[in-house]
């Protein structure tokens, strides 16, 4: 059975992402997804040869065929969108023409539906792009939402799906980089995962979209698992965490202090644990040691 790992926080900022690129680097080979695909950032510190890029179609966008249109300006009253508009009229027919905004049209039909000499068609909508790059730390999968689309979550099934081809082709695990948050990409990330790992850091933001976060992972059934990154810069607080996975009967697999030598490692584009072996690298080895020992007890009760 495939093993999917996904790695969430919160908010922004809580250092998943580096944690991530390290983890890749320890587990070796694995297959890693970088499913945050409205500002995916995994692809700069896991560097490799990245392929062409994969078309994404998220859904349909309407199209106004000029030739069939007879200017009954219909479709402009029942856009609710304010998607269509009156253009200026031609000089070869007098026909007043009709321009569809791309950007404020949300794809849903109707005025397709109620044209009457069916002059709009839905097209196939181009919502961003999807890449394989081979890395040396395993195959990366990631992605580039397009400027104001949507269906960020059906982006992020795509990406596992085709984790899951290749894992099953390969027996190798999945380690997942899911966005911040508790939003519908936060849940196409997790859902039907064997482990989830909350990075979260010791401040009341933090600890409130940690506790998010926690309901989520219990909604859907998903063992769970804490990292306390920067945890000295506020040891009452890192205490409070501590308490309530306690109180939830879950385990913090490590406790990591502040090190400046994570934004050293960003600049040189290179997982931490690559970078040094100084500093906090013992502390992300004993997280690498703790999750797969979680992973482990999974994989035979699976």
């Amino acid at each position: 059975m495939t093993r999917e790992i996904v790695v969430i926080s919160g908010k922004g900022g809580t250092g998943k992402t580096s944690i991530v690129g390290s983890l890749a680097y320890l587990f070796k080979n694995s297959i890693i997804v970088d499913c945050d695909v409205d500002a995916a950032d995994l692809h700069l510190i896991l560097k490799g040869d990245t392929g062409t890029a994969n078309n994404f179609i998220g859904g349909k966008k309407a199209e106004i065929i000029p030739e069939v249109c007879n200017e009954c300006g219909l479709c402009t009253e029942y856009c609710r969108f304010g998607a269509i508009t009156e253009q200026d009229k031609t000089s070869k027919n007098n026909l007043i023409q009709y321009a569809i905004d791309e950007y404020a049209c949300e794809g849903c039909g109707v005025c397709s539906l109620f044209c009457p000499v069916q002059a709009i068609k839905m097209k196939d909508n181009i919502s961003g792009e999807w890449f394989l790059t081979e890395t040396k730390y395993g195959p990366l999968l990631h992605a580039r939402l397009g400027i104001a689309q949507a269906n960020s979550g059906k982006l992020v099934s795509l990406l596992r799906k085709k984790a899951q081809e290749l894992a099953a082709d390969n027996n190798k695990q999945i380690i997942i980089d899911g966005p911040p948050g508790i939003g519908c990409p936060v849940i196409a990330s997790l859902t039907g995962t064997n482990y989830a790992l909350i990075i979260t850091e010791p401040t009341l933001s933090a600890i409130h979209d940690m506790e998010r976060l926690l309901e989520l992972t219990r909604h859907f059934g998903i063992k769970t698992g804490i990292c306390v990154n920067k945890y000295d810069i506020n040891k009452n607080l890192a205490a409070s965490i501590e308490h309530i996975a306690a109180g939830k009967g879950l385990k913090v697999l490590a406790r990591i202090p502040y090190d400046s030598t994570f934004t050293q490692a960003q600049i040189k584009g290179m997982p931490y644990m690559e970078y040094t072996r100084n500093g906090i690298s013992k502390h992300i080895e004993q997280l690498w040691q703790n999750l797969k020992e979680e992973i482990a007890v999974l994989k035979n009760i699976t």
